[in-house]
């Protein structure tokens, strides 16, 4: 059902057939008081309570076919499997205060950029699946692993510095949280890219990257910032109050480290690349990824749902043109018909 909100307007069906029996109760009664049984009869010969009922309800019914097919009900998703082949990508980006610096670009600050650039590489993979971890002083898996990328758009448009209660930028914990959520028994070759400004403050993100190369996972690295730094805005209700400081009152600047970031790509057995302007530079890491070998595996795959409102909308005018063919009194055109039967 694709409007499921709109079968609500059923409940006023129920109130319909009411205001209807109100309205009988109320012409029955005027009649009686106007005159008596045999004369409405000669008044208003053939008249016909039932046919009266029997009217209301093809027209109802009618209306609830209506209805039913304003919501759009649908059938299939029938599930089918597919084989496809690729490899298996996860990203982690950071998420700490640190992305809000806007030294890559005078309109969007670094986290913005490095939304925009993922979502180009999303349009760039061909059956490769994709899963997504958020990190800061912690992390945690976003998207798990899949093929869906229009999914991976929906869950990196919902990513934000708000999104973390532990600052900081813990790559390691982040690289160890890819890890996991890859399949260890799938043989699909496998890479995870980390966007981030390098600045590591909370663990060993370079013995992370070491241990992902020796389970076969390569490790990129793209940096995002500026290496002589930026302040870090402050926000209040969606407005920029100021810049972070320090407990002396100092201005706390953020630079990009990229000695780190290229340690960790180079431990991991893959490479660094530097963001610059508004985007990520994500070409070479593409070209990497796609000179890998692709395997072979199970993709569960859902046929479209197909609209069945026609067939609704069918059903009402059928009954409407029921109601319409019933009169309460007789048919003159029914009535020659049966005289020349």
């Amino acid at each position: 059902m694709e409007n499921v909100e709109l079968l609500q307007l059923l409940y006023g069906l129920p109130v319909l057939g009411l205001s209807f029996l109100l309205f009988a109760r109320w012409k029955n009664n005027a009649l009686k008081r106007f005159a008596e049984h045999s004369l409405i009869n000669r008044i208003d010969p053939g008249s016909s309570t039932s046919k009266s009922f029997l009217r209301f309800f093809l027209f109802r019914s009618a209306m609830a076919m209506f209805i039913i097919a304003l919501a759009n009900p649908q059938y299939g998703k029938t599930k089918k499997e597919a084989v496809a082949s690729g490899i298996d990508l996860m990203i982690a980006l950071d998420v700490s205060n640190s992305m809000l610096a806007e030294d890559m670009n005078a309109e969007m600050n670094r986290l913005r950029v490095a939304r925009l650039s993922i979502e180009k590489l999303l349009g760039k993979l061909h059956g490769d699946r994709i899963g997504l971890v958020v990190f800061a002083g912690a992390s945690y898996t976003q998207l798990p692993i899949t093929t869906d990328y229009s999914a991976a758009r929906l869950f990196l448009s919902g990513v934000s510095t708000n999104m973390m209660s532990s600052q900081g930028t813990a790559i390691g914990s982040a690289i160890d949280t890819c890890m996991r959520a890859f399949n260890s028994e799938d043989e699909t070759k496998k890479a995870i890219i980390v966007i981030s400004d390098g600045e590591n403050h909370e663990d060993d993100a370079i013995g992370s990257a070491k241990r992902a190369e020796s389970e076969g996972v390569i490790v990129h690295t793209i940096g995002v910032g500026s290496p002589e730094g930026s302040p870090i805005p402050v926000y209040e209700n969606g407005q920029k109050t100021g810049v972070k400081r320090d407990n002396e009152g100092n201005t706390v600047i953020t630079k990009l480290n990229e000695a780190m970031l290229t340690e960790i790509a180079n431990a991991g057995g893959g490479s660094y690349t530097r963001a610059s302007g508004s985007d990520l530079g994500l070409d070479r890491v593409v070209r990497s990824i796609s000179s890998m070998e692709k395997k072979e595996y199970l993709a569960e795959m859902y046929t479209d749902y197909e609209d069945q409102f026609q067939i609704f909308i069918g059903l009402g005018l059928l009954l409407l043109v029921l109601e319409s063919l019933i009169t309460e009194k007789p048919n003159p055109w029914l009535r020659r018909l049966y005289s020349q039967a």
